[in-house]
C-alpha cells in the first residue's frame, strides 16, 4: 500500500519572511484601522482561524462573520504583495525532494497546514510549489491542528477512492504541534528544525525521525517511502 505524505507548508516546505504576519497585519490595519503589537500570540503550530480569533479578541473586534469575510478578502489582497516584497525562500532540499516524491508511484503528496486554504495557494504558487498537492487540511474553520489532520486524512481518502490507514500516512513538520497531530491519527511524524523550534524541543516531541533540514534529500525519501517499499 502507498504512503500519504502530509506536508506542512511555514517552516517545512519554505520561509515567507513572515509574509503572512504582515498581510494580516495589513488587512486589519485596512479593514479595522487597528495596529499591533502582536508579539503575546503565538503563530507557529497554529491556524489561521485560532490566530485570527485572537487577534480579534486582542482588538476587540467583533467576531461577526461580516468582520470574519471582510478580513479575510482583504487578507488574500495583501497576501501576494507580501509575498513579493518580503525576503522568503523555499527551503533547503525541497524542491529536489518533491519532485523525486512526486515522480515515485508509491506516494501520494497532500497538505497538512494551519494555512487558510486560499493563503496555502498563493504561498505555494508564488514558491511555485502548488503543482505538488492535490488535496489537503488547511486551517479555515478548526482552531485544533488534530482537528486539521483529520481533515485532511479524510481529504486523502476522498482523493485516493479508498480508506487510508494512519500507519501508511506520514505527516512532516517542523513544530512540536505538527509532531502532536500526527500522532492523532495513527500517523508517522517526520520533523525538521527549519521553523522556529529548536532541534532539541523537537526530539524531546517524540517524531519517528527528525532531520536539521531537508538537505539530505535520499535520508529523507529514504524515510518517507520506506513503508512503501
Amino acid at each position: 500500500m502507498s504512503n500519504v505524505l502530509l506536508f506542512d507548508i511555514d517552516g517545512t516546505l519554505l520561509n515567507s519572511g513572515g509574509a503572512g504576519q504582515y498581510a494580516m497585519e495589513q488587512a486589519l490595519l485596512e479593514v479595522f484601522g487597528v495596529a499591533g503589537p502582536y508579539e503575546n500570540i503565538l503563530a507557529a503550530g497554529r491556524t489561521d482561524r485560532a490566530i485570527t480569533t485572537d487577534l480579534f479578541s486582542h482588538h476587540k473586534i467583533d467576531p461577526s462573520e461580516a468582520n470574519w469575510s471582510t478580513f479575510q478578502e482583504a487578507y488574500f489582497r495583501h497576501l501576494p504583495e507580501a509575498l513579493g516584497k518580503l525576503d522568503g525562500v523555499v527551503l533547503p532540499g525541497i524542491v529536489d525532494l518533491l519532485d523525486g516524491l512526486a515522480a515515485n508511484p508509491n506516494v501520494t503528496l497532500g497538505l497538512l497546514t494551519g494555512n487558510f486554504q486560499t493563503g496555502a495557494d498563493l504561498k505555494l504558487r508564488h514558491y511555485q510549489l502548488d503543482h505538488h498537492f492535490a488535496f489537503g487540511g488547511f486551517g479555515d474553520n478548526h482552531f485544533d491542528r488534530d482537528d486539521v489532520a483529520r481533515l485532511a486524512m479524510e481529504a486523502a481518502c476522498t482523493h485516493l477512492s479508498r480508506t487510508v490507514p494512519g500507519e501508511s500516512i506520514w505527516v512532516i513538520g517542523d513544530t512540536p504541534s505538527d509532531i502532536k497531530c500526527g500522532r492523532a491519527i495513527g500517523a508517522k511524524v517526520v520533523a525538521v528544525s527549519t521553523g522556529i523550534y529548536s532541534y532539541e524541543v523537537l526530539e524531546e516531541a517524540g517524531p519517528d525521525f527528525l532531520f536539521t533540514d531537508f538537505s539530505d534529500v535520499v535520508a529523507v525519501t529514504e524515510c518517507l517511502t520506506a513503508l512503501s517499499k
